[in-house]
């Protein structure tokens, strides 16, 4: 077996090498690979036992053993050895010492060391997932550069550290378009240790990776002058970043803008012209919430309640479309920044709203008024706005009812939020709230 054994000793230098594992961890799973084998070969012999095998460190040879408890009355031959035969092996042998018998591998063959370099094929894996689990357990959230080595039908196969890590297409921009070998940016999520796919996770969706893109190109936020407070995205599309500066001579904005909008332009680029809204934190709240519908311009903010953190912003008729953005877009962003629900009203909206309050009013002064605040409930203008297909009269009264009377009522909400109508289905629920964008020319 000496021509086996050099072999598998060249084998361990070569795999711990190529796959920088602890070379004591490869020997220890080839003795453990060694010992299965013999267990195999000797039960095929009719001979049962406790097998342990062991490797020479420097010249790659192996020694298999059984082992066999010094016992005074033997019951179990193939595990037990007499006390009287066990001091002919060792005369220092003692009852319940452990004897380890030397035992003839030169017929364990091929087909035993075959087996046994299955077993450390398989243990060489296991110990190179725990080794990435432990490297990049402790590197969550860090933004690394990453090769691409391969496309998969749902992800991007890269190369971090000599170690495959996935890229979701999920996780990828929108905008985003690589070829095998480019190098790009993405910031490690997960790392999981019994996945089957590549173990490490990447995205470049992930708030963390714009986060780390700015620390990167803003030394005031490297160094610690100023702080991102918070950070949202809807990655290739929009993000916000609020921040904040411990020093009252420097300006958290004008920092992450840099000059003519270098620094912000950077990562713009990175992010595939992703909009940034860079916007200054306050502890005040309603501040801040005007702060963050930037690029709008906000009259006043009512905090309507405090501990449900609802709050309602209003602005002029023109800056509507502004704050509330596309699809929402702004609006559900700085709700997300800020951590407010946030309603949007124009002006013309909170001057109708005191026109109603004051026509229900008018019963007080006489059952006759009662016709005319009847009146002051809206109709629906829908159907005279917007002409989208499976929209008829039935549905656009439902919609009334459910409180979107006419298209901009329809600005701000969701496809989610349509489908609870009855008659509405996501197909349309998505085509109606194009028609919208398109009635406001989004």
């Amino acid at each position: 077996m000496a021509n086996v054994a050099t072999t598998f000793f060249d084998s361990v230098k070569m795999i711990a090498a190529e796959k920088g594992i602890n070379e004591e961890d490869v020997f220890a799973a080839v003795e453990e690979a060694l010992a299965k084998a013999a267990d195999k070969y000797f039960n095929a012999q009719d001979f049962y036992g406790n097998f342990q095998a062991q490797m020479d460190r420097e010249t790659g040879e192996f020694h298999v053993y059984a082992l066999k408890q010094v016992v005074a009355e033997v019951e179990e031959e193939d595990l037990e050895i007499s006390l009287a035969e066990a001091q002919t092996l060792n005369p220092d042998a003692a009852e319940g010492d452990t004897l380890w018998l030397p035992q003839d591998t030169s017929q364990l063959g091929r087909i035993a060391a075959q087996a046994a370099k299955q077993v450390l094929v398989q243990k060489v894996r296991e110990a190179e997932r725990e080794r990435i689990f432990t490297e990049f357990a402790d590197r969550i959230g860090e933004v690394v550069v990453a090769e691409v080595k391969r496309f998969e039908k749902s992800a991007i196969i890269l190369e971090i550290d000599r170690v495959e890590a996935m890229l979701r297409r999920s996780e990828a921009l929108r905008g985003d378009r690589f070829d095998k070998g480019q190098r790009i940016k993405v910031v490690i999520v997960s790392v999981d240790r019994s996945a089957k796919d590549p173990q490490v996770q990447v995205s470049r969706t992930d708030p963390r990776l714009l986060i780390k893109l700015f620390e990167n190109e803003v030394p005031e936020i490297h160094d610690g002058t100023v702080v991102i407070r918070n950070c949202v995205r809807e990655a290739g599309d929009r993000a916000k970043v609020a921040v904040h500066s411990l020093d009252p001579d420097v300006d958290p904005v004008g920092a992450c803008v840099g000059l003519k909008g270098s620094r912000v332009q950077a990562i713009i680029r990175e992010l595939k012209n992703e909009k940034i809204d860079i916007v200054r934190f306050s502890d005040d709240a309603a501040q801040f919430i005007a702060n963050a519908l930037n690029p709008a311009k906000s009259i006043r903010v009512n905090l309507v309640d405090p501990e449900a953190h609802r709050v309602e912003v209003v602005v002029d008729d023109e800056q509507l479309s502004v704050a509330i953005g596309k699809r929402g877009q702004n609006v559900r962003l700085a709700a997300k920044l800020t951590g407010w629900n946030i309603d949007v009203r124009s002006e013309a909206d909170k001057r109708r709203e005191a026109e109603v309050a004051m026509g229900l009013a008018l019963p007080e002064m006489g059952a006759e008024a009662a016709p005319a605040a009847e009146a002051a409930a809206p109709a629906s203008t829908l159907l005279d706005e917007i002409q989208v297909e499976g929209l008829d009269a039935a549905l656009a009264d439902r919609l009334a009812a459910a409180g979107y009377s006419d298209a901009k009522s329809l600005y701000t909400v969701t496809a989610e939020q349509l489908m609870q109508v009855e008659g509405m289905d996501q197909d349309l629920a998505f085509r109606l709230i194009d028609a919208v964008q398109a009635y406001f020319g989004e």
